[in-house]
């Protein structure tokens, strides 16, 4: 078949997404990780004089560790201020035909616990998802499935119920790719209709995405432009909403061997609620 397989569903905006909406703090974020086996990393994660922890709290410390093989991974992450524990195993079988995945979620109080398994099938030009678990003292159910129609065009759906609070939550998405480097999908997902856009203007340094969210029946809508920039030692990403926020990102490698230290900074500035924000950060290892 000349048809290839469109990758998991939940991906299909992966490529726009990380262009428009980027990941902008305040404060300082440390993260040194140690590589103890090739088998064995462990990560050490600080958040210091930051505003937007959700529970009111300046700063936070997380302990994640890391197994993998040829075959999967587990990973897990201890907050020890918050009482949480968050883990994931992934895992392949029937020799990489199956990867089942189970994603687990302890918190002292236990109102939060969360437990859920997938598994993840596919074929030369397909791809599907299970899954199941509890989710908030409710039970969850779901599925979906992506299918190459042409060379080009992918298109696929999901379904998912969601036991505490009773809720059929349903979406469908389709993905044309003008070339390898150019791509267009739309989604429609309860009611909000998206559209994206992602083009490369200069093939591994320049690239550029869009996406317009709209309601149909509220006539509601939501734009949100982006730019990333690849220089040799750094990345520089840009974006800007409808509402006149703009955040941007920069990081830069100082050094060039692998598992060099990376500098990174971040800034947010909100005209409309006459909010600015800004932080740097340091990966070490």
């Amino acid at each position: 078949s000349s048809c290839p397989n469109p990758g998991p569903l939940e991906a299909a905006t992966w490529d726009v997404r990380r262009l428009v909406s980027l990941d902008t703090y305040d404060g300082v974020r440390v993260d040194i990780s140690k590589q103890l086996s090739p088998y064995f990393a462990v990560v050490h994660s600080f958040h210091l004089g930051t505003s937007m922890l959700p529970d009111g709290r300046t700063s936070s410390y997380g302990f994640t560790t890391q197994m993998n093989d040829e075959e999967g991974f587990c990973m897990a992450r201890v907050d020890p201020e918050r009482g949480t524990m968050d883990g994931r195993i992934h895992k392949a079988l029937f020799g990489g035909v199956a990867m089942a995945k189970l994603q687990v979620g302890t918190s002292s109080e236990g109102s939060n616990d969360q437990l859920l398994g997938e598994i993840d099938l596919g074929a030369q030009t397909w791809t599907a998802n299970l899954k199941y678990g509890s989710m908030g003292g409710g039970n969850v159910f779901g599925c979906n499935y992506f299918q190459s129609v042409t060379p080009r065009l992918a298109m696929g759906g999901e379904g998912m119920y969601i036991g505490a609070n009773g809720n059929m939550m349903s979406s469908y998405t389709a993905k044309y790719s003008f070339n390898p480097s150019n791509s267009g999908d739309g989604d429609e997902r309860q009611g909000m209709l998206s559209l994206n856009y992602k083009r490369a203007i200069t093939p591994s340094r320049v690239n550029i995405g869009a996406s317009l969210e709209c309601s149909p029946a509220t006539l509601e809508s939501q734009v949100m432009v982006g730019a990333e920039f690849n220089l040799t030692r750094s990345k520089m990403n840009v974006c800007v909403d409808g509402t006149g926020r703009i955040q941007s990102t920069l990081e830069a490698k100082l050094g060039r061997e692998q598992g060099s230290p990376s500098l990174n900074f971040a800034a947010e500035l909100d005209h409309g609620k006459s909010l600015m924000r800004f932080g740097y950060g340091l990966n070490i290892g």
